[in-house]
């Protein structure tokens, strides 16, 4: 029997169905900050030119 508990070695999924831009770019309402209740996220952007394009 698995423990319920324990964090398995997989990556972290989103559930199907939720829009995972709005939920995830949500702010913490102030509750949930008084709880504790909320997580800090970077977003990392790649802003790149492509060579190509050489003018």
């Amino acid at each position: 029997m698995s423990d319920p508990n324990k964090r398995s070695n997989e990556e972290p999924t989103v559930a199907p169905g939720m829009d995972d831009g709005e939920e995830l770019n949500a702010e913490a309402t102030e509750e949930e900050i008084k709880r504790g209740d909320y997580t800090i996220v970077t977003t990392l952007s790649f802003d790149e030119v492509d060579p190509s394009d050489d003018a």
